[in-house]
């Protein structure tokens, strides 16, 4: 497009950002084309030390691809602009995706027209208020899946609009309606969250969330931001999503000699769950597409173990949510979680998780075992009809699985030992 063909747009009312968008593109100014570094040739490969350091990376990854039958929601927040909460979401997101091979999918909930939507190749000019509008035809992954794009570790990303007028529209309301659509279809959702902690979709954003991370910088203004951060959310109702939260420290410079980062992390591991140390890398402060591939390896390795973090949390949230889990959290979740509009249902009344080596216990089913047990149970109960509330009686038996003649009860086989 020549100055004068844009001139004649901007005069006929072009969409805002618009040359923003065509211009100032990835391709146009990233120099050259960058290459994958050679140690981080895909998922799950990069190594890092010996033995032990690979045992340990290993059993993160296990923690990393934890089942996940509900919906797991984080929120990316800070008070403070620019201090790396889009690139976290995007980098953490892409780590979860590629590690689980997963549906992943981070939203942008930013009010002040986000950039979420410039970390992957757009494939797609539909943003969240589209999404909004069409709620109510949404009834399929695939539905929803026109409204995305995906990066090339798997994760989606759903933009926001790039004018501040129509993206401020997006409230409380919404936010929820859109969670709920899309917790539906993808077992982790990330948002990236505004700068402000009053603006409309906020309190959704709080209230939804199963992990908290607070995004700070190396700095003394970006520490005293993301403490503030803290004061406030403790202040509000939310110590227990605080006393939860992971604080990432973003873009550390190796040769930095101005700040203690040290004294930062201590004041954060005091606060918080955890704390991750991300240190600078290029890649990610061109502010263009992700791809965890370009990263240096203390990079990547930083993200995964943030990943590795929050994944931790995975299990309790599945157990708050009336799921459990054998071996102490080994095993994949046994109860699936309720449809919408259903109570949760156990897989049978009064089921419990087993220990090793015993059997599952069944109201009614005598404890004895063995055909003394059946016996036991059918003299109790003969002639009598089953109470509500009580075990359930064997009928009388007739030929073994042969059923009964009209008006009789079917009857069944005491099983074999």
């Amino acid at each position: 497009m020549t100055p004068d063909q844009r001139r004649q747009a901007g005069s006929a009312g072009a969409p805002l950002g618009y040359t923003a968008a065509v211009e100032l593109s990835s391709d146009r100014l990233i120099k050259g084309k960058q290459k994958p570094k050679k140690n981080t040739p895909g998922p799950s490969r990069f190594k890092i030390g010996g033995k032990k350091e690979e045992a340990e990376r290993q059993r993160k990854l296990e923690l990393i691809r934890t089942p996940v039958l509900s919906c797991y929601r984080i929120a990316v927040i800070s008070l403070k602009g620019g201090v790396g909460k889009t690139t976290t979401t995007t980098a953490l997101g892409a780590t979860l995706a590629i590690e689980r091979q997963d549906k992943v999918i981070a939203i942008d909930a930013n009010p002040d027209a986000g950039t979420l939507g410039r970390r992957v190749r757009r494939e797609t000019g539909a943003t969240i208020r589209d999404l909004v509008t069409a709620i109510p035809y949404l009834n399929s992954y695939m539905d929803i899946r026109r409204f995305t794009s995906q990066a090339p570790s798997g994760l989606e990303i759903l933009a926001n609009d790039v004018d501040p007028a129509v993206s401020t529209t997006f409230n409380d309301d919404d936010y929820r309606r859109v969670i709920d659509v899309l917790g539906k279809q993808y077992p982790i959702i990330l948002t990236d969250s505004g700068t402000g902690l009053l603006y409309s979709a906020m309190r959704g954003v709080l209230d939804l969330a199963d992990q908290l991370i607070i995004i700070s910088t190396p700095s003394v203004d970006g520490a005293s931001s993301a403490s503030t951060t803290l004061d406030w959310l403790s202040a509000h109702g939310y110590a227990d999503l605080v006393s939860r939260s992971i604080t990432v420290i973003s873009g550390v410079r190796e040769t930095g000699k101005m700040i203690k980062v040290e004294d930062i992390v201590s004041h954060f591991e005091t606060r918080c769950r955890g704390v991750i140390v991300v240190p600078f890398d290029e890649h990610l402060s061109a502010g263009a597409e992700v791809d965890l591939d370009m990263l240096r390896p203390k990079t990547r390795e930083a993200y995964f173990n943030l990943s590795a973090m929050v994944a931790e949390d995975f299990t309790r949230a599945q157990q708050e949510q009336g799921l459990w889990t054998g071996d102490g959290g080994a095993q994949p979740p046994q109860v699936a979680p309720p449809m919408p509009g259903q109570a949760q249902q156990q897989p049978y009344p009064g089921a419990y998780a087993p220990q090793q080596g015993q059997q599952p216990q069944y109201p009614g089913y005598p404890q004895q075992g063995g055909q003394q047990g059946w016996q036991q149970s059918y003299e109790q109960g003969q002639g009598q009809q089953p109470q509500p509330g009580q075990p359930w009686q064997q009928a009388q038996p007739g030929q073994p699985g042969q059923p009964g003649q009209p008006g009789q009860p079917w009857q069944q086989q005491p099983p074999q030992q």
